[in-house]
């Protein structure tokens, strides 16, 4: 596997883009990371929106993100902390082209619920994962 052409990253649901893991993985990578920030915190709002509307924002980030670096979504890699690789997941999922993806603390239970996972998707995952 080659290099992705940049990585996109995603906060968690209490968090942001300027998260210190975000940011340190920004300066170590030799890669392009472009820090998204979800559409709800830009507003100023506490609660993330419903996995849907998160979605949208990754796959109309990554077209932005690919115009940027003069590549094709299918190039990038995609990824982030708790939430936010959880929604890039199911953005790959459901279809965003993607070289890879990156899940940092995937929240692999819903809070209080540990008798539920949140793993539907995996199976249709077809791009290389990293679990962190």
């Amino acid at each position: 596997m080659s290099a992705p052409a940049g990585l996109l990253l995603t906060h968690g649901a209490g968090g942001g883009a300027d998260h210190r893991l975000l940011v340190a993985l920004e300066d170590q990578l030799g890669i392009p990371v472009r820090r998204m920030e979800f559409p709800y915190r830009a507003e100023g709002r506490k609660a993330p929106d419903r996995a849907p509307k998160l979605i949208a924002s990754v796959i109309e980030e990554a077209e932005r993100y690919a115009s940027d670096l003069g590549c094709d979504p299918a190039e990038l890699a995609f990824g982030g902390r708790s939430m936010g690789g959880r929604i890039c997941s199911m953005a790959i999922a459901e279809g965003l082209p993607a070289a890879a993806v990156v899940l940092l603390s995937y929240p692999l239970h819903p809070p209080g619920k540990p008798e539920r996972l949140r793993i539907e998707h995996f199976p249709a995952l077809a791009v290389p994962s990293l679990f962190v």
